[in-house]
């Protein structure tokens, strides 16, 4: 029995001592510069509340509201999106300063910056030194101004994240009012790429002199830092902000919240335990991070998750199969969200943020990552989730305008002249969409169902033009588009594809890899394609600031191309797969701030880096079929078993490559628990443990 205890006692040791490391492996500075955008601000996984500074407004480039190079802070706000194409969010922005005048953006010391999960730090020009942490609807700011220096802060709710406009113009309501003398809440309404509303409560640990325009006077600073507390509702009032902040932060010790959230990271990021260099960790535990910052969790305290910021087109491919590996726990939530969006709206989420969809990208992807879910034996309300499903997939919603099923069933793909923007790329998305929607229906019995969307899942076929043998636009008398360029890429009204060209959108079949195949010319003819792939000038026509981090034609640095390596094993080359995956973990991802070579997108470039470097990777993601590769780290220990991760008592999943080394690039040999594997590894198999083992060699 002592022996027993001692063995629980030391494995807790060594659980706690990988907590630790994993969470100072993590770099939030990563992905902030060149086009990551990603952002350094303190969260928790999946809370509402992303606190930290802006730096910038109005572009691209600050999509987040961060850019790393930039030399001033514009201010504090309260929510960020993780590295999106598109900016929204950045609710509430405090910015503290001394003296009379307001600054419009104050400098700050760079080497004072620091961050790391749940904690972000900088002194300002002035002297000013802010430190953020958050749970998960509230943030809490430590504020120390010089001593002596007249203390002021700047509430700012008309502020918003936003592209080509002042932030001001996407408030269209705003209420506040001050709370005694130490307080402000208010409720908001923004329009900017969604239309909501929100609400906060905001707490000062001591009482302002002065106020006017919400520009608040402290007077002038003993030594004693100023605590400002904020709580969000996404979903209600100022009531429900109040109680979120009575809920999660009742007192005013800023370290006990910040160290809350520091187990919070430390108990997610030891999920999985890597051996490897320090920069294999840093970015194998920074990608984890970047994961789980979102969707997020719009509900109120005490209420059931509501799971919103699902970029479902970039997430379905990797970081929803990840999840269902990884947090178990989070996926009958995320279903029952994504229910709950499509009672709201009429139709399953496309890309939600905050409750709202705004309908951005094509294809109607949460249904691949429903059906994921259900294939691998979650639980749900199945009956229920089929019937929105096929409610989504054949019938017209008011406000929807992307998808004609109507032009599907007439043409069996989307005519050029008639939908004017990214037909081709529209067809192929929805024909997965439909495969997947074919298997549920199967399987649930619904067999015309089945064959209905089987059917509509071989669209593709539709616009392969076999004479090129690649993806491209017809109209609506069955002509190709001429004259036709397969490397002009685009976005919108006038392309055929969307953020890509027809190099990129020819090897969009996840659901039929051997119909690929055979319709390409054989095994042979595919390869030559695939290596011509790859060995294309790194040249497009036509500039989409998406489309980035080219190895020829393929673009890792944009989504549809994150499951064309994984072709090479399927078709028998596992050495090409092997020698494309090392070259892209060379290439890009750095740990660096300009270290990604595309947005992050959600944690959907973060979950390709974490299953490649595992070894396998959702090729078609949705069924729970992963297609090996080659690993990129030693050694993952991935603690499974949902609800005993905590304890570590649950099952593993070892990942060994034997011999890894820079030069040992290559597979030799896969075996799983002694027994050997070729191409592929089930979920259920992973699920239920053991060891995954990789012979490595140098060819």
């Amino acid at each position: 029995m002592r022996k027993q205890m001692v063995a629980v006692v030391f494995g807790a040791a060594i659980l706690a001592v990988a907590a630790d490391s994993a969470v100072n492996y993590v770099d939030p500075f990563v992905g902030t510069a060149g086009t990551g955008h990603t952002f350094p601000a303190a969260c928790v996984p999946f809370g509402l509340v992303q606190a930290g500074p802006d730096t910038g407004n109005g572009d691209w480039d600050h999509c987040s509201g961060y850019r790393y190079g930039d030399s001033s802070i514009f201010g504090f706000s309260q929510t960020h999106l993780n590295g999106t194409g598109c900016p929204d969010l950045g609710d509430v922005r405090l910015l503290p300063f001394v003296g009379s005048a307001v600054p419009d953006s104050v400098a700050y010391d760079k080497a004072s910056e620091s961050a790391k999960p749940g904690l972000y730090a900088v002194t300002l020009a002035d002297g000013v030194k802010v430190e953020v942490s958050a749970t998960e609807r509230c943030a809490i700011y430590r504020i120390s101004y010089p001593k002596g220096a007249r203390s002021r802060l700047l509430v700012d709710p008309r502020w918003c994240i936003t592209r080509g406009k002042t932030p001001a113009s996407c408030i269209q309501f705003c209420d506040v009012a001050t709370d005694g003398k130490t307080g402000v809440s208010g409720k908001v309404v923004v329009n900017n790429w969604v239309k909501r509303t929100y609400a906060f409560k905001m707490e000062f640990s001591r009482p302002f002199s002065s106020e006017r325009d919400l520009v608040f006077d402290f007077g002038s600073s003993q030594g004693e830092p100023l605590v400002v507390k904020v709580a969000l509702s996404a979903l209600g009032g100022v009531s429900d902000a109040e109680r979120n902040l009575a809920t999660e932060i009742p007192g005013w010790d800023f370290d006990r919240v910040a160290s809350a959230a520091d187990a919070k990271w430390s108990k997610m990021l030891s999920r999985v335990a890597v051996e490897g260099s320090d920069d294999q960790k840093r970015n194998f535990y920074t990608s984890l991070y970047h994961l789980f910052i979102q969707p997020n969790d719009i509900s109120d305290a005490g209420q059931p998750p509501y799971y919103s910021t699902l970029s479902t087109w970039d997430t379905f491919r990797a970081a929803h199969p990840l999840y269902t590996i990884l947090v178990p726990e989070i996926v009958p939530g995320l279903v029952r969200s994504m229910q709950r969006q499509g009672e709201f709206t009429g139709y399953l989420p496309i890309w939600t943020l905050w409750g709202r969809d705004n309908q951005c990208m094509i294809g109607t992807h949460s249904v691949p990552v429903l059906v994921d879910a259900y294939l691998k034996g979650f639980p749900g309300d199945w009956e229920s989730v089929y019937a929105q499903i096929k409610e989504t997939l054949t019938k017209r919603h008011e406000g929807r305008g992307k998808e004609r099923w109507d032009l599907l069933e007439r043409h069996g793909y989307y005519p050029y002249d008639v939908i004017r923007s990214e037909s081709v790329s529209r067809t192929l998305e929805c024909a997965y969409d439909d495969w997947c929607a074919a298997q549920m229906a199967a399987k649930l019995g619904r067999e015309e169902d089945a064959k209905f969307f089987l059917r509509r899942s071989g669209n593709w076929r539709n616009v392969l033009d076999p004479s090129l043998g690649l993806m491209r636009s017809r109209d609506s008398k069955g002509k190709w588009r001429d004259p036709f360029d397969p490397s002009a890429v685009g976005y919108g009204e006038g392309y055929d594809f969307t953020e890509g060209n027809s190099y990129q959108y020819t090897w969009h079949v996840m659901q039929d890899p051997d119909g690929l195949v055979s319709a390409l010319g054989g095994r042979d003819a595919f390869v030559d394609k695939l290596d011509a792939l790859f060995e294309r000038p790194e040249e497009m026509k036509g500039d989409v600031l998406d489309v980035t981090g080219l190895i020829g034609q393929y673009v890792h640095g944009n989504e549809p191309s994150h499951h064309v390596i994984y072709f090479y094993t399927l078709v028998g080359e596992r050495d090409k797969a092997a020698r494309r995956i090392r070259d892209v973990f060379d290439r890009f991802y750095l740990p660096k701030p300009d270290g990604l070579c595309g947005n992050d997108d959600c944690g959907q470039m973060s979950a390709w880096y974490v299953f490649s470097a595992l070894g396998f990777y959702p090729f078609n993601p949705c069924g729970g079929t992963y297609v090996l590769g080659a690993p990129q780290i030693p050694k993952a220990v991935v603690q499974l078993g949902n609800g005993k991760r905590e304890t570590g008592n649950g099952k593993t999943l070892t990942v060994m490559a034997k011999n890894f080394s820079k030069e040992n690039k290559y597979v030799k040999s896969v075996t799983f628990n002694g027994k050997p594997l070729d191409k592929t590894i089930e979920h259920a198999d992973l699920m239920a443990g053991g060891e995954l083992v990789f012979e490595m060699t140098a060819k």
